[in-house]
């Protein structure tokens, strides 16, 4: 059976795309999409994805008119929760260490929720 071997992209409404866009690339890395095809588009590292469906009721992205959360990986939580806080952006952190890794929250400038995860290294 054929299979989709990853996300191609992210695509979702905002107020001011330009302005998001420019904050994603400021405070997370994740690169603007290119103007020409000579350039090459934000790459992420290899790893584990989630692909989950939540029940219409969730609390979980925050708003009940949240359709959407993005989770980014990150090597390192700690450094990446006081770069954004240096930055002037809340981050809530979730205390709890949890078998996969740890958690943080934070919020764009238009109010959509972006876990941050930093997964634990899986023996081998």
């Amino acid at each position: 059976m054929e299979k989709v071997s990853g996300i191609g992209g992210m695509f979702f409404r905002a107020k001011d795309p330009a302005a998001l866009a420019s904050w994603y690339e400021k405070h997370l890395g994740v690169n603007q999409v290119p103007t020409s095809y000579d350039v090459e588009p934000w790459q992420q590292e290899q790893g584990h994805t989630v692909f989950a469906p939540f029940d219409q009721s969730t609390e979980y992205f925050g708003r009940q008119e949240q359709q959407w959360m993005i989770n980014f990986r990150v090597n390192d939580l700690s450094a990446m929760i006081a770069q954004l806080e240096s930055a002037g952006i809340k981050v809530t952190v979730d205390p709890e260490d949890y078998p996969n890794g740890k958690f943080a929250r934070i919020h764009d400038p238009e109010g959509n929720p972006i876990e941050l995860w930093q997964p634990k290294e899986i023996p081998s």
